[in-house]
């Protein structure tokens, strides 16, 4: 039975694994070159020339010139000067110093000469990498066998969202129906990968899709009922002047609501689905209704705190626009009846009844299930 297990388990880690490769290698529909002549390159910046750039309080405006050595062929090792130019605005401006290292969009004439460079950006890719290592290395470290595990769910959340998600929306496809679909995928192996092939991970499973339907329903009402529009999502109007005008932002608000609470649910969905499980391993004549109450007790000890974890989160994204209101002494209701600030306690709101509508419905079905099956470990 023990091999019957493992070998099952195998079996899944390889579909999931072989998943995880078809989503990386298929295309989204939109790699293409912004210029066909254009050529992106990582380079190292040699010299500044801020003549041109003009101090304005915090803000610096004007045009930085600036000399780099380009990294990558075909002009590897060439120097040219390129050009950085600030607006004024903090965070989306860059001021370069000699020995950065940026990354460089590179125009290209007909003969194959650089006929003009742009700052991008500085390059941090390499920086990205360095901290994705030291998270994998830790939870390799701490979690052993089950932190390859943990990566390779971490890694499909990510694949799921580029790949499908995105790309689905950008194409008009609903987006409350495409965050379902990916957030039942997410769901589903997430806590196969974590709890295994087990009737933990399977209770832990229904009673998270269950309150997935329940939270999309919350969201579509909400974002009604508090007339919502989903312009207050980040770059939401780029998007539409981007030539993606079909992409209804309020839908797409929806679907940004359920997902990001998706996590916390699955989350204490399981913690709840294992402690019942333990609960009836160690006592096999426990009632159903028993077992419902142990399950509502130890979700009253972990939602408080979920909840509050959920409040914390978005109020850490949003922190800086409540303090602008703050030192500009706006009255509270007035902050209360803005548009932003209400989608922020729309989110949270709707999140944290989600995380509370988790304990009932897990601990039901886990309650059904356990009592019903005959005692052993899956």
């Amino acid at each position: 039975m023990k091999l019957h297990k493992v070998v099952r388990e195998r079996v899944l880690i390889g579909v999931l694994l072989a998943f995880a490769v078809v989503l990386f290698l298929i295309p989204t529909g939109f790699e293409r070159e912004l210029y066909s002549n254009a050529l992106g390159s990582k380079a190292r910046v040699i010299a500044v020339d801020n003549t041109n750039l003009i101090q304005k309080g915090v803000v610096r405006m004007g045009e930085q010139v600036v000399t780099v050595r380009l990294l990558k062929a075909p002009y590897k090792n060439l120097e040219t000067n390129a050009v950085n130019l600030l607006g004024g605005k903090l965070e989306f401006d860059t001021v370069y110093q000699e020995g950065d290292l940026a990354w460089v969009l590179v125009e290209r004439g007909g003969d194959g000469s650089i006929v003009f460079a742009n700052m991008v950006s500085l390059y941090r890719v390499s920086k990205e990498l360095q901290l994705l290592g030291v998270f994998a290395f830790l939870v390799l470290m701490v979690l052993g066998w089950k932190g390859a595990r943990t990566l390779l769910s971490f890694t499909l959340a990510f694949l799921l969202i580029w790949k499908v998600l995105i790309p689905l929306c950008l194409k008009g496809y609903e987006p409350i129906l495409v965050a379902l679909l990916v957030g039942a995928v997410l769901t589903v192996s997430c806590l196969l990968l974590v709890a295994g092939l087990t009737r933990k991970a399977y209770c832990a499973i229904a009673s998270s899709l269950l309150c997935s339907l329940v939270t999309c329903l919350l969201a579509m009402v909400g974002t009604w009922y508090f007339a919502i529009h989903g312009a207050v999502l980040s770059w939401a109007e780029s998007l539409l002047f981007a030539g993606f005008g079909h992409v209804n932002l309020t839908k797409l608000l929806q679907a940004a609501i359920y997902l990001s609470c998706s996590g916390a649910i699955l989350d204490l969905s399981i913690d709840i689905s294992a402690a019942l499980e333990e609960v009836h391993l160690h006592n096999p004549q426990i009632s159903r209704l028993q077992l419902f109450a142990s399950g509502m007790h130890i979700g009253q000890s972990v939602v408080g705190s979920q909840t509050t974890t959920l409040l914390l989160a978005y109020i850490g994204s949003y922190l800086t626009i409540m303090m602008v209101y703050m030192a500009q002494g706006t009255p509270l209701m007035s902050i209360l009846n803005s548009q932003s600030v209400a989608s922020e306690i729309l989110h949270t709101l709707i999140g944290s009844i989600g995380l509370v509508l988790v304990s009932p419905l897990t601990s039901a079905v886990c309650s059904y299930v356990y009592t019903r099956i005959p005692q052993h470990r899956a």
